[in-house]
């Protein structure tokens, strides 16, 4: 079920279509740059402050779902010793490790005009602080530890034990008194941002997990090579 990943069928579909997974990206995030900071309306509070929403949101969106996905691959390697879920933990790693600095930097940006600071010990700021910690931990855990199936191991342990901070993030604006925000955009509820401002975001956020996949093809190769190599150790 997982012949797609093998060495021979990967090399293919990465040769083949790496190219235009590269167009597309290019091509959207222009179009997504257009729209957000032209073409969509200024905040009637913050002005144009409101457009570092459209890189801050989409980046924030992507750390969280990179890590739970990086930690169902560990969760199945610990479980089934599937080691093609240890290629795909390890090469989305520091893809969400920089979605996740992309989002504080962002957000600290963001914060400065809106709550006259750079950095506040918020739930949800904290909480993503969090996140980034974890991520260096499982990407550590890869460079330091020279034995392949006890960095293996190890790793997984560690995205297991962060993935309950998940949650944290998601539900700290509504378990909390906060100064981030609370969600405007629900999938079980009507979203309160209007799709002028909500149009631009999926679009850019579209445009970053193009992005996130052609670093993942890259990565995914680069991986393989070395598991083969490190794993022989």
């Amino acid at each position: 079920m997982f012949s797609i990943f093998n060495t021979k069928s990967f090399k293919d579909f990465h040769d083949h279509y790496i190219f235009w997974i590269k167009i597309f990206f290019l091509s959207l995030v222009i179009f997504g740059l257009i729209v957000s900071l032209f073409l969509s309306p200024s905040d009637y509070l913050q002005g144009d402050t409101v457009r570092i929403m459209y890189v801050h949101v989409p980046a924030s969106w992507l750390a969280l779902q990179t890590y739970a996905a990086m930690s169902v691959c560990c969760f199945v390697t610990l479980i089934f010793k599937i080691r093609i879920f240890t290629i795909i933990a390890k090469s989305i790693a520091p893809i969400g490790f920089t979605f996740s600095l992309i989002s504080l930097f962002t957000g600290s940006i963001w914060g400065q005009p809106t709550w006259g600071t750079f950095w506040t010990w918020d739930a949800r700021l904290t909480s993503m602080l969090i996140l980034v910690i974890f991520y260096i931990l499982y990407i550590l855990s890869w460079k330091v530890i020279s034995k392949f199936y006890l960095a293996e191991k190890l790793s997984s342990i560690i995205s297991l034990i962060g993935l309950a901070n998940l949650p944290v993030i998601k539900y700290s604006v509504d378990w909390w008194n906060t100064l981030h925000q609370p969600a405007t955009i629900k999938l079980m509820e009507s979203s309160t941002i209007h799709s002028s401002m909500l149009t631009p975001l999926i679009i850019m956020f579209i445009a970053f997990l193009s992005f996130a996949v052609i670093i993942f093809l890259i990565r995914f190769k680069l991986e393989s090579l070395n598991m083969k190599i490190n794993s022989n150790k």
